[in-house]
């Protein structure tokens, strides 16, 4: 073939080939894997990131309020201690390595400033050499907080002794939770008696202590009258001062009989009492009014806890750190869920006068109640049906609301609990968790909002 019809034939083939794309889609497409994978691996691995930032977001906020008290009084290294000591037991992330953190105090603006960064290795993003994403957040706080009285609604239920996949218990998560929360109020806590707290343990009743065994307050005709009641309360064995032919509940034992004590003994002997009541007469549950005897419905049962554990006492409002450390340790799980008789008690702990003496809060004083639960109600003193006690607890709910008290709510199971979310002030204030640990970031959370007013950044 002559060069010149080589050279045309080449041409013409050449020109076929470049026009032919009959196979070029499989190219295309393999050429293409390539970036999206990549996109897809950046956006999951991106997500990943953005949960640890939120996280360390919150310890940093925690952090920086619980040093900023003592800053100005101690050197750049035991800031940064004290830094380093709180913030490891508040930031949790199964994503993030190891987290760096860095203290500083402005003397000039009597501002403290906590940053942080740590490193989130990559899962798919790894596939193409990029192997981890740094993340960091700082927060700063500075003192201006209006005075503050609290009430912890804890629940100290049966359920809470379940454990998490690593063997923590509900309990002992709380506790942790717990001992942050009155950590960072010591530390915001810029005078004497500006923020107090109470504890409020609770179950199917509360302890009220037995010190207030003669408290005009109290109602002894339902002890009295069912041998002590509240051996019952989890079926079984009558276990209190008199005895019983009858197997019930604390709110079947009321509710058969036409509203009498469906018991055949009794007992007026104080001495086996532990301290435990149970709700008020309806209205009064759901309301703060003064108890007085004039008017025994507004005066609370004395029972008898005997297979059911009596929680730990309440502890009204008090700046004693020490002390409230204490109750805290205390606390142990037993009995069902009255969710509805931890918030009214909470409410009485904010509530000038008998029967917990709440001092009068000066102008501008935010009253708050943290309620946090496990679980549904379960029980009573009327009922074990949970729409009834529900029913309740929104009256309850809504009274605390319009007297002026900040609600927040704090349900941990898998679930979701309407009265819960619908008791809180607002939709920011329900916090539903899903795992143990959770508590004590959100913990950790409220009382950075409640320290908002110092919060620089």
């Amino acid at each position: 073939m002559s060069y010149p019809k080589a050279t045309h034939h080449l041409n013409a083939v050449s020109k076929r080939f470049r026009g032919n794309r009959r196979a070029n889609v499989g190219i295309i497409f393999a050429l293409s894997v390539i970036p999206m994978v990549c996109v897809a691996g950046a956006a999951y691995d991106y997500s990943r990131a953005l949960s640890v930032k939120s996280t360390l977001q919150t310890a940093l906020d925690a952090t920086a309020l619980a040093v900023t008290k003592d800053a100005a009084n101690v050197s750049a290294s035991q800031l940064q201690t004290e830094a380093q000591t709180f913030f490891a037991p508040s930031f949790h992330s199964s994503f993030a390595g190891s987290v760096k953190i860095n203290a500083t105090y402005d003397s000039t603006t009597s501002t403290v400033t906590v940053t942080g960064k740590t490193n989130v290795p990559t899962t798919v993003m790894n596939l193409v050499k990029v192997t981890q994403m740094p993340v960091a957040a700082t927060a700063s706080a500075s003192w201006g907080l209006s005075s503050l009285q609290i009430a912890l609604v804890l629940d100290n239920t049966g359920s809470m002794k379940d454990t998490d996949s690593a063997g923590t218990s509900k309990i002992s998560a709380l506790k942790t939770a717990a001992h942050n929360f009155l950590s960072t109020m010591q530390s915001a806590s810029t005078a004497t008696n500006n923020i107090r707290v109470a504890i409020v343990p609770f179950n199917t009743g509360v302890n009220v202590g037995t010190a207030n065994v003669n408290a005009s307050w109290l109602d002894w005709s339902y002890y009295s009258n069912s041998g002590g009641m509240g051996a019952w309360l989890d079926g079984g064995t009558w276990s209190g001062g008199g005895s019983s032919t009858n197997n019930c509940t604390w709110s079947t034992c009321w509710s058969t009989n036409n509203k009498t004590w469906s018991t055949n003994g009794s007992t007026t002997d104080k001495s086996h009492w532990n301290g435990c009541v149970m709700d008020r007469d309806q209205s009064y549950n759901a309301e703060n009014t003064t108890p007085v005897t004039s008017n025994a419905s507004t005066l609370f049962p004395a029972v008898y806890s005997g297979a059911t554990p009596c929680p730990v006492a309440v502890m009204g409002l008090s700046d004693d750190w020490t002390a409230l450390n204490a109750k805290v340790d205390s606390m142990t799980a037993g009995g069902k869920t009255n969710q509805t008789i931890g918030l009214a008690w909470g409410w009485q702990a904010l509530t000038p006068g008998v029967p917990l003496n709440a001092p009068t809060a000066s102008s501008g004083t935010e009253k708050v109640i943290i309620l946090m639960s496990d679980g549904m109600n379960t029980e009573d003193r009327w009922s074990t049906n949970q729409s009834d006690i529900d029913a309740r607890m929104k009256i309850a709910c809504d009274n605390v609301k319009a007297d002026g008290v900040t609600i927040y709510t704090v349900l941990v199971m898998a679930g979701n609990s309407s009265v819960l979310q619908s008791c809180a002030s607002d939709s920011s204030k329900y916090f539903a968790l899903t795992s143990t640990d959770q508590l004590i970031t959100t913990f950790d959370s409220i009382a950075t909002k409640l320290s908002k007013l110092r919060l620089t950044n």
